[in-house]
């Protein structure tokens, strides 16, 4: 459960997006996301050195 502590005075809104960023880097929504589909083990380190092989290449486009 996220505790947020509310100032006297402040906007709800502000309480608001306070509540959103820390709720966001708790990661939740991300588990949740991962969750709903299996991917194999194989898979995701394809992917991961794809996206590590495309990185590097724009860093040598930069250069």
């Amino acid at each position: 459960m996220l505790v947020i502590p509310v100032k006297e005075g402040e906007s709800i809104e502000r309480a608001l997006k306070k509540y959103k960023k820390k709720f966001e880097r708790t990661g939740v929504m991300r588990e949740l996301r991962d969750r709903q589909k299996y991917t194999k083990p194989s898979m995701e380190r394809r992917e991961q050195k794809l996206k590590a092989i495309y990185k590097q290449q724009l860093r040598q486009e930069e250069e």
